[in-house]
Order: structure tokens, then C-alpha cells, then sequence
């Protein structure tokens, strides 16, 4: 290379930076999509609508909510994939975006390729009840009820390949048992038959049947993290339980159209981190059970990556065929 086509290249690279710079400063100009890809109510939305305040406080325009609900989170996703990389346009995502690709033959976008992490927000622990009137206060003995009945217990889910139902599926294989899958249009309707005693048990988010279990309705036998909840800190993890490497992490946080500007990301992960440490924000968490988490990235990146390649594994060793 000669000595002038290096400077050329030294400018074109300043020049970009300097770009990208200005674009950052610049930014942003105008109120914040923040797409949740779930209707109002969930833990998704719940914890939009906990940071995104937080968020336009530091970042100095409005961060506004949009529910764009339907199949799986695909829809939103997609929504998101599809929009301008210009940082107006966030999507908060669910473990579902790690499980969808293992439940779904063809996606509308590639959840590595069309997306840009920008941080991990929260952590929501999976817990494993039973209505009371089952014989068993451990996983121990739900299993070897199991053993002995065959086919003749059942778990509800919200859906067909949500974590719920993986769960499910993995405690099957783990345990060399045949629980059976029954999916319901959404986790209300499959929480009240549980409450209800036409179902024996359930994965499901500890916030969701944490009131149920206080008031007698349900029984909290352990939860799936890979150490114990502070917001269930008497609950053995499923580990404890009998059952190494059972650990289902249902791990949420932010994504930007792959593409956006790395100045852009970085002042966003800023303020997630900013909103994350606020007292107020960590409170709501722990009434609702979610753990704050917080990352750069590049680890949201690997956690991304290394949750879609397990999950992959998990539907493949459970029979689960992608539909």
C-alpha cells in the first residue's frame, strides 16, 4: 500500500468515527419505540414499563411502550428486525427469543444476525408447583409419583414451546419420566386449572403463582436458577433437588436493529445500567421476583448465543420437532 492510499484509508476511518460520533451526540432527537412483543400485563411488559421511565430520564427523550403481541414474540421481533438502525427502536425480548429457534422451522429474521444486544436486563426465576392436594413437597418424591403413574400426571403451559413447556420436557428426560404436556392459550387460563386442581403441576414465573403459594392455593417445590432467588431464598433450586445441570434461565433484555451505531448502544447500556442501581426500580424487581441483572454487549451477545445453542440441544434430546 502506498503512502497515499494510506492516508486515505486513515481519513475515511477518522472520518467515520467522527461520523459516528456526531450521530451519537445528535442522538436522540425525538421519543424512543421501546417494542414489547407480548401483550400488557406479562413479565415482558412489566418490566418495560419499570425501566422505561428510568431510561428517558437519562437518555432525555420519551422511551415509549408498544405492545406488538403474536406468535411466540415473532411478530414484535420481526418488527424490529425490519426497522431503521437509527437507535429509535428497541425491542425488549423474553427467553422466548432463545427458544423460538428451536421450536420454529423458519423464522422471518436470524436472531443472531438481524439484531444488536445492547445489555441483559433481569433475570425472572421459574418456579415448579403443585396443586396441594399432590402427595409430594419435593421434586424426589413428584418423581417417583411419577414413575408410578405413568402418563398420568400432567403440566400445564402457556404454550408450546414456551420455557414452561421445555421445562417440562427437560424434567422428563432428566428424570426418565412421562409427564404429560397439556398447552393452554396463555398462562391465565393454564394457572387457573392448576389452581384449580384439574391440572397436578406447573413451571411457571415465581411472580405469576408467588400470591397463590402464600395463601395456600399452590405448593413451591424448587425453581430452576442456578442458585437459589433472593425473592425465594428457602426454595431449593432444582440442582439441590437431585437433578445437576437442571438450570433454566429465563433471562431478559434489550436488543437494537443489528447496525445501530456502537455510540448509540453504549450511552443505551449506560442508562439500562443507570436504571437498574435506581433503589425504586430494584424494589419493583423484588416484589416481583425478578433479579436485576446488567451486562455489556458482548456478554448479552454470548448469552444470547450459548441459550439458542442449548435450547436447540434441549428440543433435540426431548423430541421436540420445530413446527
Amino acid at each position: 500500500m502506498t503512502q497515499d492510499s494510506t492516508a486515505a484509508v486513515a481519513l475515511a476511518v477518522s472520518l467515520a468515527l467522527a461520523g459516528s460520533d456526531a450521530v451519537a451526540q445528535a442522538w436522540p432527537g425525538k421519543p424512543i419505540r421501546m417494542v414489547v412483543p407480548f401483550a400488557p400485563g406479562g413479565n415482558t411488559d412489566i418490566i418495560a414499563r419499570v425501566i422505561a421511565p428510568r431510561l428517558a430520564e437519562a437518555l432525555g427523550q420519551p422511551v415509549v411502550i408498544e405492545n406488538r403481541a403474536g406468535a411466540g414474540g415473532v411478530i414484535g421481533s420481526e418488527l424490529v428486525a425490519r426497522a431503521p438502525a437509527d437507535g429509535y427502536t428497541l425491542l425488549l425480548v423474553s427467553a422466548a427469543h432463545v427458544i423460538n429457534p428451536a421450536m420454529v422451522k423458519k423464522l422471518p429474521f436470524d436472531p443472531i444476525r438481524d439484531f444488536q444486544p445492547v445489555s441483559l436486563v433481569a433475570d425472572v426465576p421459574t418456579a415448579l408447583v403443585v396443586h396441594p392436594s399432590l402427595p409430594v413437597k419435593t421434586v424426589k418424591e413428584l418423581v417417583a409419583l411419577g414413575r408410578k403413574r405413568p402418563e398420568q400426571l400432567h403440566f400445564s403451559t402457556s404454550g408450546r414451546g414456551t420455557v414452561g413447556h421445555l421445562s417440562g420436557e427437560l424434567l422428563n428426560a432428566a428424570a426418565q419420566v412421562k409427564f404429560v404436556h397439556v398447552p393452554y392459550k396463555g398462562a391465565a387460563p393454564a394457572l387457573v386449572d392448576l389452581v384449580a386442581g384439574q391440572i397436578e403441576f406447573q413451571f411457571a414465573s415465581l411472580p405469576a403463582v408467588i400470591q397463590f403459594v402464600r395463601a395456600g392455593k399452590l405448593r413451591l417445590i424448587a425453581q430452576t436458577g442456578a442458585k437459589r432467588s433472593p425473592a425465594a431464598p428457602d426454595v431449593p433450586t432444582m440442582q439441590e433437588s437431585g437433578l445437576p445441570g437442571f438450570v433454566v434461565s429465563s433471562g431478559f433484555g434489550i436488543l437494537a436493529p443489528a447496525g445501530t451505531p456502537r455510540p448509540i448502544v453504549d450511552r443505551v447500556n449506560a442508562a439500562i445500567r443507570s436504571a437498574l442501581g435506581a433503589p425504586d426500580v430494584r424494589r419493583v424487581f423484588a416484589e416481583q421476583g425478578a433479579d436485576p441483572l446488567g451486562s455489556t454487549p458482548e456478554e448479552h451477545d454470548a448469552f444470547n448465543r450459548a441459550e439458542i445453542a442449548r435450547w436447540i440441544k434441549a428440543a433435540r434430546e426431548a423430541n421436540i420437532q420445530p413446527e
